[in-house]
């Protein structure tokens, strides 16, 4: 196939092209590993990165083109991890060596769907692995949830980490001493931290530094994390949980009530070390903290079996002043065999002046790609992109999906590396 593909941009001028690093004198027998073989990834964070990776390992011929819409690669690696924790960045050192590779080139600045169709890709390369990832969000779908002041986690999360999408974002963070964090995953733990750390210690990070200056100016004093179900199910890890309870002036809020378990509660600890050990954590905290109660210190309560309703205004009208949440109690789904929540019928207030949400980032589909809006996925097959849902679907010829498009948005950065080595491994075998 071809290799060069003109952008319509001319501010860009941007081709697909390079000279080809082959012996003249080599000889390649048909099928062999050493074949020419063209790919476009297409994202290039932890997933994006990972299969080209595996790509260039699996494969002596292979030519790895990484596209990106932004003028800078790792995706969530630069812009999702929270800016006190380094050590989860050291991998870009790994991607930087994939990137210096040869035979690996990497072009910021195109956007699938605007700058370059999907079909103009599959006609330029051999494969075409889709890595773009979930960059949407979740919504409720509730009244009230275009006041000013209700932002998503990901959004927040991209402004402090100085994502360009999001530098003028500016959170009001001084117009409340209250901030309601909707979600206890451990995106959700992150903003909270964010907010409640003190700033000298984010001065030593890469954070943005409109957002250091923003954050030393907060007069946020409470954060509540809000979640639907109870401390069991809180779907955080425990080393995330571990650090924000570990904070330094911030005292830990929990009521006692929460705390008790039922019969399904412990069978769930009993299955999930994760379940028990966040439980036990929450429990340990809860004891110290009632013995520590410093009015000079920050507070963040843990807010469980709560589920918002509505989003009501402040007295201007149009910008968040409460958030109106419903009672929830767990009740046994039988068709899964896991608690859900379902609300009481009773409802109560919570007052704030800014609402981050956390439940979950959602993937958008582009022209020419079947998509599952349900799962927020494309169909696929180990990584084979199918044409459509149906049990019977075929798969389309050389396209492939890895990471939060092919599984969801769920994972650490290191689980992207089984993905990316499922979808490579079926992409040079097909």
């Amino acid at each position: 196939m071809g290799r060069g593909l003109l952008l319509p941009h001319t501010r860009r001028l941007m081709l697909f092209m390079r000279p080809m690093r082959y012996s003249a004198s080599a000889t390649v027998t048909a099928g062999s590993s050493r074949d020419p073989l063209h790919v476009c990834v297409v994202g290039s964070g932890p997933a994006g990165f990972y299969t080209a990776e595996k790509m260039l390992k699996g494969h002596e011929g292979v030519q790895v083109d990484i596209i990106d819409r932004l003028p800078t690669p790792f995706g969530l690696v630069r812009s999702g991890v929270a800016p006190d924790h380094p050590e989860t960045k050291i991998v870009v050192n790994q991607f930087s060596r994939v990137a210096a590779n040869p035979r690996c080139s990497f072009f910021g600045n195109v956007t699938l769907g605007s700058d370059v169709s999907l079909s103009e890709l599959r006609k330029t390369y051999d494969v075409v692995v889709l890595a773009y990832g979930a960059e949407s969000d979740r919504s409720f779908g509730i009244p009230g949830e275009d006041l000013r002041g209700i932002h998503s986690a990901r959004e927040f999360v991209w402004w402090y980490n100085g994502h360009p999408d999001m530098c003028n974002l500016a959170p009001d963070l001084t117009n409340t001493d209250s901030a309601v964090v909707l979600g206890q995953g451990n995106v959700a733990l992150d903003v909270a931290r964010i907010l409640l750390r003190c700033t000298t210690e984010l001065a030593s990070t890469d954070i943005a530094g409109y957002a250091l200056d923003a954050l030393r100016s907060s007069t946020i004093r409470k954060v509540y994390l809000v979640g639907r179900r109870g401390p069991v199910q809180a779907a955080c890890t425990a080393k995330e949980l571990r650090e924000i309870l570990g904070l330094k002036n911030v005292n830990i809020c929990i009521k006692e009530a929460d705390l008790a378990t039922s019969p399904a509660d412990k069978e769930e600890m009993r299955n999930s070390r994760i379940k028990r050990r966040v439980y036990e954590l929450l429990s340990k905290a809860a004891t110290v903290h009632q013995e520590n109660n410093d009015n000079d210190q920050k507070e963040l309560h843990f807010v469980f079996f709560r589920k918002p309703t509505k989003f009501l205004p402040s007295e201007d009208g149009s910008t968040v002043g409460a958030v109106e949440l419903e009672k929830t109690l767990l009740k046994d789904d039988g068709a899964t065999g896991k608690q859900v929540a379902v609300g009481t019928g009773e409802f109560e207030e919570l007052k704030c002046g800014i609402v981050l949400k956390s439940i979950g980032y959602k993937s958008l589909p582009i022209e020419g790609l079947s998509f599952d809006k349900y799962r927020g996925v494309v169909p696929n097959l180990r990584g084979r992109v199918l044409c459509s849902e149906s049990e019977t679907a075929t798969v389309e010829p050389g396209l492939y999906v890895v990471g939060w498009l092919k599984r969801g948005p769920t994972g650490i950065v290191a689980t992207n590396l089984h993905c990316a080595k499922e979808t490579a491994h079926v992409a040079l075998l097909y």
